[in-house]
Parts: C-alpha cells; structure tokens; sequence
C-alpha cells in the first residue's frame, strides 16, 4: 500500500487527481486519509498556539499587555496603569562604554613602598555602570561654557557669577619659574587643545558639569521620541529651560510652562474612554528617563581602570595588575612598536616627553585623548595623561567591615522643596542663592529652573536601620563620633579650639573663613593655628591615576591621593559615569520557564 502511494502522489503531481482514479473505493479511501491527515496537522497547530499564549502571559513582563497579579489590563486605550512591557535593555549612553560588574580586590596589591597603609586591599562588589571612554576633553567643556554663556549671559549682573563659577581656572599653568603662558591662554579655547582633557576644573564644577550633561542628553532623548518639541533646546532662556528632576515631577513646569515645548512634539497623545489625554508627558515607567551623568566612585574607578575581564579565579577577580594594560612594564612589548611608552607620564627628572625626534611617550604636557592602547573595557587613559576626581570624601581608609557592596563614602541626603500648596518650589532668576568657597570662589547652589533641595530631616531617618542622619561623610571614618565612646548628647561642633574638650584630634584640618562687611567687601581669614595635625576635612576629595606630571609609582589604579574639592590644578581632570539599570550583563540569556 505504501509503494501504491508514493507513486500515486508522483502520478497526480504530475497530471492530476481525477484522471486516474478510476475506482470510486480508492477515491474515496485516500480522500479520508489525507483529509484525516489535515484534521491531525490542526490539532497540533492550535495546541503549539495556545502553549505559546500560556508561556507569554505566564511572564512576569516579557511584553505581556495583562498583570500577571490581577489579570488586570495593562496600556488600556481607556485608560488604567501605564508601563513600558516592551522595554529591553538600557542604551549606552553618548561617550560610554559598558563596564560589566563583579568582585574584585580593591586597593594597593604591590609593594607599598611609602608604607602608609592607605588603601589597603580589599574585597568589593561593584554593580554594572558605564564610564567615558576618555576623560572630558575642553571641546566638551566649552559646549558647557557656551550653554551657560547663552542661557545666563554674564552682562546681566544676576548672572555674571552662575557664568564665573563653571570657567575653569586657566592660571593653573603658571610657575613661578617656568614659561608656561602659552597654556595659560591658549590650553582651554584654542583648537589646537580641542581634544586634549580639561583641567582647571574643581571636583565641585566636575559635578556641575554632569548635571548639566545629564539634563541635555535627556532633554534630546525626549525630543526624540516625541514627547518634546523638536530643536527645544535652542529655545532656552535663563526662565524657561530644561531640567530631569523638574520633569519627572512636575513636567509641566519645565521650559517656565510653555506648552508648544512640552506638548509640541511629534507623539500625539492618548485618549481614555472619557476623552481625557494620556502618556501626554514620559515617566520613569516609560524607561526613556535614564539615570543621570555622574562623578565616578573610587571603587567603580580603580575597577575599571584595572580592566581584569581576563584574570578570573572561579567568581572572583583576584586583581593582580600593576597598571591597566598586561605586565609589569610601562613599555611595549609587541614587535611592531616594541620600547613604545603605553601611558603619558613624567620618565625622571626633566624628563617629560623624551628628547626630540625620538619620543618617548609623544606628549610633554597632556596628551590627545585616544593617543595610547585602551585597557579591556575600551578606556583610554586611564593612566597617565591628566589624574582624575572621583566622587568619593577622602579618608585613609576604606571600611570594608560596614560595606562592602558599591562602597562609597560622601553620601549627604536631600530631599525636594514643597509649597505651602504641596507643590515642588522651582527656583526662578530672583531666588539664587550663591555660595561663597573657602577659597573666596562664588558659585550658584541651585539654577533657575531647577528643583530647590533641602538636607532630610526625621521624618525620613525616624526609626530607621540603614540611615539616621543626612550627612553621612563621617560616618565610622576614626573619630570620637565615629567611635564606642559615642553619646547622643555628644555635639561634635565645637565653638572653639580652646573650650573644646572633645574636639576632633583625627580631622582637624585648618579652618579658614569668609565673611562679608557692611558695605559688601569679602573679608579672608586663613587659619593661622600651629596645631593643626591634618589637613583631612569633609571637604577634600579623591582623586585617582598618575598624570603628565607624575612618575610611574602613580599609574598604578590603586594609588589613591586627595585635593581640596574646590581648587583646581593643571593636572586633574574627569570624566563621568552613570548607573545601568536592570540586568547586570548584556548577555542575551533568555528567561528560564
């Protein structure tokens, strides 16, 4: 019966069904045959589609439209909870590469020749992030410069200091023996200099710098998928801009209020079913709001900087690196460019960039980003070239005992302004409040268009376990608050040295002071006590990687030193980071059912 088949269907293929059947009995034995055939194949086809309909609703996202809780719609068109079940992954963000994360050995794992103890090694954790792949170089500085120049022009009285404030601070380059005035006016504007990192640029303008580039990146990301008008950002005045914060809270307070900006662009919003408008403004729920731009933390620094995707043991990055490219040497060993400086740094005394025509690391001063090899993540520079601040409160040492999970010391909590009225209070051009720097240095605290802040107070600490104060630069860093001896009515301010009988003996850097006469004059006043023993406050920051000016015992990721966070030199720059969120690799593993 099986070989009549086989050449039934040949026969019939080739000139048809009807024309050789001639007995009805078969006609109608192989009809019922091929028609119980069709009614299997259904069957089979309708249970992989009902499987395939249980597996997706069985998700918890997954793109499913229904919650997997109530059975409840989700993006109904007439309304009810809105959330994006299509998101996939984060976007790198502009200038970024991906730093996957994991744990590694945090701190100093060579010789410690200084024998300081500082940084001593330690074992942490770091979440995924992703960080520049070069520090920020002046082009992207002066974009910055320019933004604020236009939106707070400093010929207006009111704005001249917001405009003073982000400069960075040229005169860094002088020496009192040395001919450096070329880089004084030269370094930051000249094209010549377009690619080569910023620096005069204080740890607390770094941080500027990143809000700033958060709120732009952001607001064309929203000009993009239409929930702004297009080209919005050239339309900015000093009251009518854009800030994240202000527009997660209260978008339509951003760009002063004006609705062809914020409802001008190209997404038409929804309507329920009694003709209210929806998804009219993103939310975080949409995931096209991204987490901001940011100083990196030291952990998250020397993490990336040591690039330690290749030295594995089991789970853990046991991070035996000298510096972040393979070896023990500062020099090239491949054929091709073997000799070959792999960093920008100082060889010896005078010896800054090797003799002419015969280079040693191409640069005498900073060097063009992108001028050495980039470590395993794809950073450039992260030794040598300019050192970088980081976010992280200086203390010797990193207490490992309390945290050892995305460590980081400078936490100082803030909550948002309300009205009387309940509403978030956005500050306008005649509320900025400015702050005078120990230096005598005038910055603006807060923007106009942005969200006024205040320190958290009980109602967010009362009871709590992980947090009970605002300002957590201190918390277990070695002094008597920090420590056993620690009471409730302990008062660590003290009105002065001489009444003090528990004054701070750890962190008791000098104190200096600016004041303001009757008649507007700033007054300075330098401590002038012989009895400080440290010049370690609250207000010092780390900075990390050796720099055009240093020798090779700096380059190693691990050194850590601090400078005061506002004052600037010629050999400190930055770049950012920012938080991922969601899976901690870009493994495309699919769900497990």
């Amino acid at each position: 019966m099986q070989f009549f088949l086989i050449n039934f269907r040949k026969i019939t293929c080739k000139v048809g069904f009807n024309s050789y059947i001639a007995s009805p009995k078969i006609k109608f034995i192989l009809l019922k045959r091929m028609n119980m055939k069709k009614v299997i194949l259904s069957r089979i086809l309708m249970t992989i589609a009902v499987s395939l309909t249980l597996v997706s609703c069985g998700r918890s996202g997954g793109g499913s439209n229904t919650d997997s809780a109530t059975g409840w719609d989700i993006n109904s068109k007439d309304g009810g909870f809105q959330y994006n079940t299509k998101f996939k992954e984060q976007e790198t963000p502009p200038g970024t590469v991906f730093v996957e994360g994991g744990t590694f050995t945090m701190g100093r794992v060579q010789d410690d020749v200084m024998h300081d103890w500082n940084n001593t090694p330690n074992q942490q954790h770091i979440q995924s992030f992703y960080m520049d792949e070069t520090e920020v170089t002046n082009q992207n500085y002066l974009m910055y410069i320019d933004w604020i120049k236009e939106i707070y022009p400093p010929e207006d009285e009111n704005f001249r200091k917001i405009y003073d404030g982000v400069v960075p601070d040229t005169l860094v380059w002088r020496n009192r023996l040395g001919y450096n005035e070329v880089m004084t006016n030269n370094y930051l504007r000249h094209p010549g200099y377009g690619q080569y990192p910023v620096v005069g640029v204080s740890w607390i303008q770094a941080v500027e710098y990143a809000n700033w580039r958060s709120d732009r990146v952001q607001e064309m990301a929203l000009q993009r998928e239409g929930y702004l008008k297009q080209d919005s950002h050239l339309e900015a005045t000093a009251d009518a801009n854009f800030n994240t914060d202000t527009y997660i809270n209260t978008p339509t307070q951003t760009f002063g209020g004006n609705e062809d900006i914020i409802r001008g662009g190209k997404l038409k919003p929804q309507l329920d079913k009694e003709g209210n408008e929806i998804n009219v403004f993103a939310s975080r729920q949409t995931g096209v709001i991204s987490p901001k731009y940011r100083l990196p933390t030291e952990a998250e620094w020397e993490y990336a900087a040591l690039g330690l995707s290749e030295l594995r043991s089991y789970n853990v990055y046991r991070g035996r690196k000298k510096y972040p490219w393979d070896g023990q040497y500062t020099r090239s060993g491949k054929r091709k460019v073997r000799g070959d400086q792999l960093a920008n740094f100082k060889q010896g005394k005078g010896d800054y960039g090797g003799i002419a025509g015969w280079s040693d690391d191409g640069a005498d001063i900073t060097a063009q980003v992108k001028s050495y090899e980039p470590n395993d993540y794809g950073l450039y520079d992260m030794a040598g070239n300019v050192a970088e601040w980081v976010a992280d409160v200086y203390r010797p040492i990193v207490d490992d005992e309390f945290n050892d999970f995305n460590y980081y010391r400078g936490n100082v909590y803030t909550k948002n302004v309300l009205n009387e009225d309940g509403t978030v209070k956005i500050v306008t051009t005649d509320e900025i409040v400015y702050d005078t720097l120990p230096n005598g240095k005038v910055i603006a605290r807060d923007l106009p268009g942005e969200i006024a802040t205040q320190p958290v107070d009980e109602n967010e600490t009362y009871l709590r376990t992980n947090f009970d104060r605002s300002d957590n630069r201190n918390f277990r860093d070695g002094d008597k608050q920090s420590s056993r001896l620690y009471d409730e009515g302990f008062d660590d301010e003290v009105e002065s040295e001489e009444t003090a009988t528990t004054t701070r003996k750890m962190y008791n850097s000098p104190n200096h002071s600016i004041e303001y006469d009757s008649t507007g004059t700033m007054i300075r006043e330098w401590d002038k006590s012989n009895k400080r023993t440290s010049l370690i406050n609250d207000e010092v920051r780390v900075y990390k990687g050796g720099s055009w000016r240093d020798r090779e015992y700096w380059l190693d990721p691990a050194q850590r030193r601090y400078f005061p966070q506002n004052m600037a030199t010629d050999y400190i720059g930055f770049r950012c980071a920012m938080s991922r969120v969601g899976s901690k690799s870009k493994n495309k593993n699919k769900t497990k059912n």
